[in-house]
């Protein structure tokens, strides 16, 4: 997703407990946009189009902090180029969870996960609003 002449280094990762070239379509989609549309970020969340695995709601998806990695892996610099890459999360979210997050914030919509016991690698998952 980056260059290394950008301000700000960003990378997003995905997990899911099954491998489809959806999840690639995706990323990419999303990196294609970060470099010739508008650049995102943690909080941010993007569209999709279409949901990411076939039959889930979840259509759009959150730029998170990488929280089942844990911060080791948030942030990784690069000598050669003295610059610091912030690996992000991608997590697929609904729709409703994206007008929730627009209108209550972004830890509003965090803390929902958290008290669903939110399932992450779950593709079929109802929404948490």
């Amino acid at each position: 997703m980056s260059q290394p002449d950008d301000d700000t280094l960003i990378e997003l990762h995905l997990f899911s407990d099954i491998k489809v070239n959806q999840h690639v379509e995706l990323l990419t989609a999303i990196a294609h946009y970060n470099r010739t549309g508008n650049r995102v970020g943690l909080g941010d969340s993007v569209n999709f189009g279409r949901p990411w695995m076939t039959g889930s709601q979840c259509s759009y998806g959150l730029i998170s902090l990488p929280y089942l990695d844990g911060p080791n892996l948030e942030i990784l610099y690069l000598p050669d180029i003295a610059k610091s890459v912030r690996c992000l999360w991608l997590v697929p979210i609904t729709e409703a969870e994206v007008e929730y997050k627009k209108r209550y914030g972004n830890e509003a919509l965090e803390d929902k996960f958290e008290e669903a016991q939110f399932r992450y690698l779950d593709g079929d998952r109802l929404s948490v609003v």
